[in-house]
């Protein structure tokens, strides 16, 4: 992005200063209720962000021991919450690769000892909560390794054909199989399995002290499952994080996630930024998201490990407009979540079933996340969920490749306008916008916004004004 082009620009704002917000039109019911409703979490996670570490990729050694030294440095960028893919040894029969998915799980209660020894890993969770930070655990109940000692000893606690053979996991719309041949399906017909689950996430909670979960495929559970299981831990634990890897509203408006994937808007930001999607369906998704889930909140991401592995780099993805979307993705609507080596600018598809380093570099991406990740922080209409303040359209008068929004909560104000196309753009805003002074956040210079003020954008260009 090239900032200084921004400054000409504020030479001409009138310095008259308007308190508040004027909105062309009133709030929607959704609006209303979201200001009104109680945050559903822990208090910790009203404006927190989420980090996924990828052990075996994020240091030459691919240990705990390795990682933890780079504890200081994410802490000092704001990171605070590290969610861990999963961390338990991984199954030899029918591995992919010669390391295996992490998701082909040998056992549940132990961990990978490529990675480090079981006391090494509670020793790292101690320091990360030393440090105010928190732990999620990478979760896998849909599915085991062939070498789980299930197999063998509860065979009646898997997925079987008509021959009765344990099968793996199959895709019920087509009938066939998902292709995942390194795992197998586990059957939750059955009360036994049930309560088997429930212990061994229990024992990770008593034992380690972790914070909560991202389950992995949590669509493909039984939402009766999580009606006993969440509540059970929750109880024993008040204030256990629950992240689903899923866009299931009922996993949410149960009381149940307090997250889930917002993958719709994700490959949304992807159709846009390949000129396949329009910049108004922004707001189709919007109002979607808003009619479906009524509690919880979001995940927010421009790539995650599955999508650095199998669906591309954020350059190969997005290309010049990856900053525009980080920016759309941390300010609009949920918590933020960073990928490892994301701060560095990652560049290259990691393996996924073999050992193959980030190279860090220069940490080139490292300010500016930080400034997003501060800006989380501090201004209260980017909190999460009902903590935070719900993005509000400000008209333009070229919304076909501009999108511009305010959020506003207990005072604090947020403007984010972002050019969505590959070329300059004049933009005018339009009596929506919210008037006053504000800092560039990127710049760090004050500016007066004003009614009906203009600006002048750079493809795949934005600002973000925030009055905290």
């Amino acid at each position: 992005m090239n900032q200084t082009m921004f400054l000409p620009v504020f030479s001409f704002l009138f310095l008259l200063i308007f308190p508040g917000c004027s909105p062309q039109e009133p709030s929607t019911q959704e609006e209303t209720a979201q200001n009104s409703a109680p945050f559903f979490g822990p208090e910790w996670a009203k404006n927190a962000n989420i980090y996924e570490v990828n052990i075996r990729q994020y240091t030459p050694e691919g240990t705990f021991a390795a990682f933890e030294k780079h504890l200081p440095r994410l802490k000092a960028m704001g990171v605070e919450v590290l969610w861990f893919m999963p961390i338990y040894p991984i199954s030899e029969k029918k591995r992919k690769g010669s390391l295996g998915s992490y998701y082909a799980i040998a056992n549940y209660r132990t961990v990978n000892p490529n990675f480090g020894s079981k006391a090494e890993f509670i020793s790292l969770v101690e320091k990360i909560h030393d440090m105010d930070m928190r732990v999620l655990l990478d979760w896998v109940p849909n599915h085991t390794g062939w070498d789980h000692p299930w197999i063998e000893q509860h065979p009646e606690w898997y997925t079987r054909d008509e021959e009765g053979n344990i099968v793996d996991p199959v895709n019920p719309e087509t009938g066939l199989s998902e292709g995942w041949t390194d795992v197998a399906d586990l059957d939750y017909d059955n009360p036994a399995l049930r309560q088997a689950m429930i212990e061994e996430m229990r024992h990770w909670l008593d034992t380690a002290g972790i914070d909560g979960f991202r389950v992995d495929v949590a669509y493909k559970v039984p939402l009766d499952f999580w009606q006993t299981c969440i509540p059970r831990l929750r109880s024993l634990h008040p204030e256990l994080f629950m992240l689903a890897e899923a866009e299931v509203p009922e996993l949410r408006n149960a009381g149940l996630f307090n997250m889930s994937y917002a993958w719709s808007f994700h490959h949304l930001m992807n159709n846009i930024a390949q000129g396949e999607a329009k910049v108004s369906d922004i707001d189709e998704w919007l109002a979607r998201n808003r009619r479906l889930f009524k509690k919880g909140y979001n995940m927010q991401f421009i790539t995650n490990h599955d999508e650095n592995s199998w669906n591309g780099t954020v350059k190969e993805r997005l290309g010049a407009a990856a900053e525009a979307m980080a920016v759309l993705a941390f300010t609009f609507n949920g918590m933020p979540l960073l990928y490892s080596g994301q701060e560095a600018g990652l560049d290259k598809p990691l393996k996924f079933f073999e050992k193959d380093t980030i190279e860090w570099g220069n940490y080139e991406k490292v300010d500016f996340y930080e400034t997003l990740l501060d800006l989380k922080k501090r201004n209260h209409a980017l909190w999460n969920g009902a903590a935070g303040g719900p993005a509000v359209k400000i008209k333009t008068d070229n919304d076909e490749d501009i999108y511009a929004f305010y959020r506003e909560k207990a005072g604090h104000k947020i403007i984010v306008v972002l050019n969505l196309s590959n070329e300059i753009q004049d933009v005018a805003l339009r009596s929506d916008a919210c008037v006053g002074e504000y800092t560039n956040v990127f710049v760090n210079s004050t500016i007066t916004v004003t009614p009906n003020m203009t600006l002048n954008l750079n493809p795949w260009d934005f600002v973000v004004w925030s009055n905290k």
